[in-house]
């Protein structure tokens, strides 16, 4: 059970979920399911809740209309060990992190001839994310122990240069996202610690070939399930790569860890899918500091080196400022009084985040579920962005009570684990990693500026033409290709079609010569916002030949309100005429979250058109003519990268 601590503890999880069986309505069914998801549980507890949730993931309907929506992906695993007693853990997990997973397991051991071959099965599952599940003893790397390293080497390059034939083979067949699981050593060494200095030695080699395709997997575009690190950490007695059940039923993770496994793999599908956490909201008193610094002043909190108490404190926060340089928004929501909270930020000397790292501070004494529902819409996210952290139980349980869709960590009594119980959670779970995501807290910091300097001035053309803003065009390549998917995936608000794509068909679109394909940056005297936009516009066959269907069109909420929608349109009207083009049909497609833009179109001066044949149910369409004059109002410089 300790294997989800972060997972609050229900108080009689069993008896709740008997309850919910009694429901007679599929889908209050599921959404009980994704509700019990969210607490601690064992093997036996979730395979409970996964056929409480069957009925309503069967219905086709069902994922897309609950409270929180859940996101459809296929997952199809290719194993050389036992996984068919994960794929419940796998799907409720997937609830827990707001995806509806179906999931397909090819027969055992065949992951070959599954990708090599034919599999009519796979292609009929039509994968979106491909798991590659491989255990050490297959195919073993078998050289004697007196092997040269060269040897090593060669043998090892050998293996990873299959493994890479078999994610291209998956990318190429099935336009799938391919993860790739590193290996647990099988046996015990045979050197003792000497094992790390003979080459050949098993665990050498097994260490070799994790590092290995840990660089393929970067270079290809592949994401990892790290077992082999989780595994050092944590050790067979926590239920993997246990010899007993290997041999009893050759199965590299036992029931007893299943839960933890089904939510390491969720998690990445979670990232995949876009649906990561971008925002850690902190509490103040006893939760990066200890006391409370409205009684207890500003020499009087514990924070710091000299002893135990303050030291862990120190490290929480620089784990949180550790997670703000890779790009995650941090918030302040804290029951203080505004001044005196941001003096310990200001004065404190052992303090490690600085008040310019907080992108919104809430200090004041209203109820933290309000100010929580303040700090999205100031940053412009979704509640279901959000991660709150509070060391107060009676808070934490509020905020999961009148706002479920933010994440609330179940901390230990010892903050010297905070650090740990956060970073288990998994709720920042990347799939790619840029010099834009780097930049985003900093970019939210920068944005908290700009509005206040929107409330200073005095009239709106006077603020947008002071900013000095310049938007970088550029065709999509092969550098922006990881960041522009990553884009595509996890933006949920300022999105017409919420369409989806992998890298492979976000690459497919790019290198197409009839389809415009542009990613925009903006910068102004803040600063760089970084990639703010994509767009993609393609012939289709419901149009006539001189017509571009507007794809996708998605913007970072972050810039709403600066012109930049008719800067955007600007741009593609001019690379959509030099595609030979003679209109745009914009298409909306709505969804629970993306009800700001319904207008979009109408706003710009689009026509309304009647939905062709085969439309998706509710999608509007909406035509502007490239020949006629246009007058498009910006105050936005464009330039080509």
């Amino acid at each position: 059970m300790d294997q989800l601590a972060w997972l609050p503890l229900h108080a009689d999880l069993s008896a709740a979920i008997g309850e919910a069986r009694r429901l007679t309505e599929p889908r209050a069914r599921l959404a009980a399911a994704i509700r019990l998801s969210g607490y601690r549980r064992d093997f036996t507890l979730t395979g409970r809740i996964d056929r409480l949730a069957a009925e309503g993931l069967a219905d086709p309907a069902a994922p897309g209309q609950q409270s929180p929506a859940l996101t459809p992906l296929r997952l199809a695993i290719l194993a050389s060990h036992t996984v068919d007693h994960l794929v419940p853990s796998i799907r409720v997990s997937g609830l827990g992190r707001r995806l509806a997973l179906s999931v397909h397991v090819a027969p055992y051991g065949l992951y070959r001839q599954a990708l090599l071959g034919e599999d009519p099965d796979l292609a009929a599952f039509a994968p979106q994310l491909i798991l590659l599940a491989l255990d050490a003893r297959d195919a073993p790397i078998d050289l004697p122990l007196e092997a040269a390293e060269a040897e090593v080497v060669a043998a090892v390059t050998a293996r990873v240069e299959e493994l890479r034939l078999l994610w291209r083979r998956a990318r190429e067949r099935y336009g799938a996202q391919v993860v790739q699981q590193t290996l647990v050593p099988a046996d015990p060494p045979i050197f003792g610690s000497f094992e790390a200095l003979v080459p050949a030695a098993p665990y050498a080699v097994t260490e070799r070939l994790n590092t290995a395709i840990r660089a393929a997997a970067r270079e290809d575009g592949v994401l990892l399930l790290d077992l082999a690190w989780m595994a050092a950490r944590q050790g067979q007695a926590a239920g993997l790569a246990d010899p007993v059940r290997w041999h009893q039923a050759k199965q590299l993770v036992s029931p007893i860890l299943a839960p933890l496994y089904g939510d390491l793999l969720a998690r990445v599908a979670m990232a995949v899918a876009g649906l990561s956490r971008k925002c850690l909201v902190l509490d103040l008193d006893n939760t990066i500091w200890g006391g409370v610094i409205g009684d207890d002043g500003l020499d009087g909190i514990k924070l710091g080196q000299g002893n135990a108490t303050g030291e862990a404190f120190l490290a929480f926060q620089r784990y949180a400022a550790a997670l703000g340089r890779r790009g995650v928004i941090l918030a302040v929501c804290s029951k203080n009084t505004q001044e005196v909270a941001e003096e310990a930020f200001a004065r404190h000397p052992e303090m490690v985040l600085k008040r310019g790292d907080i992108a919104c501070f809430m200090a004041n004494w209203n109820d933290k579920a309000g100010n929580i529902r303040q700090i999205a819409r100031t940053l412009n996210i979704g509640l279901d962005s959000l991660v709150f952290v509070d060391d107060n139980p009676a808070e934490r349980e509020i905020v999961r009570r009148e706002l479920p869709e933010v994440a609330v960590p179940e901390l230990p009594e010892d903050v010297a684990n905070y650090p740990e119980t956060v970073a288990a959670g998994g709720y920042f779970e990347a799939a790619t990693f840029t010099a834009d995501d780097a930049a985003r807290n900093r970019s939210y910091v920068l944005n908290a500026e700009r509005k206040a300097a929107l409330d200073q001035a005095t009239d709106l053309e006077g603020y947008l033409r002071s900013l000095a803003m310049t938007m970088t065009v550029k065709e999509v390549g092969a550098g922006e290709l990881p960041r522009v998917t990553q884009l595509i995936n996890k933006t949920n608000q300022f999105n017409l079609t919420t369409r989806r794509y992998t890298e492979v068909e976000t690459e497919r679109f790019s290198t197409d010569p009839e389809t415009v394909m542009l990613s925009l940056r903006l910068r102004d005297r803040f600063g760089d916002n970084g990639l703010i936009s994509a767009v993609i516009a393609r012939p289709d066959a419901a149009l006539a030949a001189n017509e571009l269907l507007i794809d996708t069109w998605l913007m970072s909420c972050r810039v709403l309100g600066r012109q930049v929608e008719q800067a955007t349109l600007d741009v593609l009207a001019r690379a959509a005429a030099r595609k030979g083009a003679t209109a745009l049909i914009g298409e909306y497609r709505p969804t629970a979250r993306n009800g700001m833009v319904a207008e979009h179109y109408a706003r710009l001066g689009f026509a309304p058109l009647p939905a062709p044949a085969g439309a998706e149910p509710g999608a509007t369409f909406w035509r502007y003519e490239l020949g006629a004059a246009q007058t498009l109002t910006h105050f936005i410089e464009v330039e080509a990268a």
